[in-house]
């Protein structure tokens, strides 16, 4: 099974930007601990960050018939990502939507996700844990509809 992991803008700066809210993880550190949870669970992972929506929407696009779901982080894209929402509702698979802190206890502007109406389900709050337990949920998901 082949699970596309998109990380949105600026989240090649996990670590280092606001780590109050998104603690000192590296994004290479969370990719890592999805590696070693992917072995695990017997499935592939291919990973993308880009800070230019046209290139996680490519990303889609490219795979969209060898990959059985997807987890993205939309970032910044969130409130504002049309094209991104677009290419998602377009995937003939599941995806979930990932974040690391929880937008609902922000600011006010970030509660409202576009990105959430075209997604299977959310997870968000647990840090780092929000990109594991969504890989758990999804080959799970995955599992019980391809046994």
């Amino acid at each position: 099974m082949k699970i596309l992991v998109l990380h949105g803008p600026n989240l090649n700066l996990f670590g280092r930007r606001e780590p109050h809210i998104y603690g000192k993880t590296t994004l290479a550190e969370i990719n890592a601990r999805l590696e070693k949870l992917a072995g695990e669970l017997g499935v592939t992972l291919d990973i993308v960050q880009s800070n230019i929506e046209g290139e996680l929407i490519n990303f889609l696009h490219h795979n969209i018939d060898e990959a059985q779901g997807a987890l993205v982080n939309p970032a910044g894209l969130t409130q504002h990502g049309v094209p991104l929402h677009d290419a998602i509702k377009a995937m003939p698979f599941p995806v979930l939507e990932v974040h690391m802190s929880n937008i609902a206890a922000r600011e006010a502007w970030r509660a409202h996700s576009i990105i959430s109406p075209a997604v299977k389900g959310t997870i968000q709050g647990l840090g780092p844990q929000s990109y594991l337990a969504a890989l758990r949920a999804l080959v799970e998901m995955q599992q019980e509809a391809n046994p």
